[in-house]
């Protein structure tokens, strides 16, 4: 097939392409690169340095599916803007699913998150569940979300609500948690913990991409899925670094209300099973970090690369 991948040189992209390209696909990557392009050359793969809200300027005929990953991740990164949130997250996704519906696209899958529920304190938080969304993040996805499931006449659509990612990648992230927690008993001989209570879903980065391609592979599998397999406290994802670097666990407040878990049965019914566990993760971070083929690249961290380079301020910033 040939595929428009949005946000494809981030942190799930970097390693989803590469899979997409080794599986035959022809793929166009839409990506601002404000963290880089981590993409080796490939003869079916074309990249287009360009914000996703500028994405009317692309021409779609042609095109057999869209993999649609771009936003501004996460919460603390989204509040930064709000107004560049919604217009990158959800008014952007808006105008390109119109504008492949009109060009005869027929798969769209779109990346959500789940952290769209909200507050839960339901052992099963299942698709089905009211979304109560609590930052500009997650209402963004919501609202995406809704506007996706109204073109599901005219495409495919599938929408993926990952839980958090973790495990290595070449455009690597330490701003979320498994990542975190690992990083900080290595550079800093401690693991700093926020609360500790909180209830997060938690999904390898291997199986992320695998799930997207899996869904290209079934497009009989339509509406919304869970992905998040296994729900961990992050005193539990603590201990469990604890167990592989022996350091300290600290534990401070934390003014972070968020507390989720997930119910995947719905994907697993459909036939995907995932390889990889959290601590396959945390064991490839410290194994990859000693033999130092992974650093602490400034980049890694969103927030703070997005401050220092006031990236939130103009999402034209980064083509200049």
């Amino acid at each position: 097939m040939k595929l428009l991948v949005t946000g494809g040189c981030g942190y799930k992209g970097s390693v989803l392409v590469p899979k997409l390209l080794a599986n035959g696909h022809s793929v166009k990557v839409l990506d601002t690169m404000w963290f880089g392009n981590f993409l080796s050359p490939h003869a079916n793969l074309e990249i287009e340095q360009r914000s996703v809200i500028d994405a009317h300027k692309i021409e779609l005929d042609g095109f057999d599916g869209i993999i649609h990953l771009a936003s501004i991740a996460n919460d603390p990164t989204g509040d930064l803007n709000p107004k560049l949130t919604w217009e990158t997250s959800c008014l952007a996704t808006m105008a390109l699913a119109d504008m492949a519906a009109r060009a005869g696209v027929r798969r769209f899958i779109y990346a959500s998150s789940g952290s769209v529920y909200g507050l839960k304190e339901e052992e099963n938080v299942t698709e089905d569940l009211p979304l109560v969304p609590i930052s500009e993040y997650n209402k963004t996805k919501m609202v995406a979300e809704r506007c996706m499931l109204s073109y599901a006449d005219k495409m495919i659509v599938q929408i993926l609500r990952p839980a958090t990612v973790c495990g290595i990648s070449p455009r690597m992230r330490f701003d979320v948690s498994v990542n975190l927690l690992t990083l900080s008993a290595l550079k800093h001989g401690k693991i700093t913990v926020f609360g500790g209570n909180q209830i997060r879903p938690n999904v390898h980065i291997e199986d992320i991409t695998s799930a997207y391609l899996f869904f290209l592979d079934n497009p009989q599998h339509t509406g919304i899925f869970n992905v998040g397999f296994e729900n961990i406290s992050i005193m539990d994802i603590a201990e469990m670094v604890r167990e592989v670097v022996d350091v300290p666990i600290e534990v401070t407040p934390s003014n972070d209300p968020r507390s989720y878990r997930v119910n995947s049965d719905r994907i697993l019914e459909a036939g995907f099973a995932p390889q990889f566990k959290v601590q396959d993760a945390i064991n490839e971070i410290v194994v990859a970090y000693r033999d130092k083929t992974l650093d602490d690249d400034e980049r890694w961290h969103n927030l703070n690369w997005m401050k220092q380079r006031e990236l939130h301020l103009d999402h034209q910033e980064d083509l200049t």
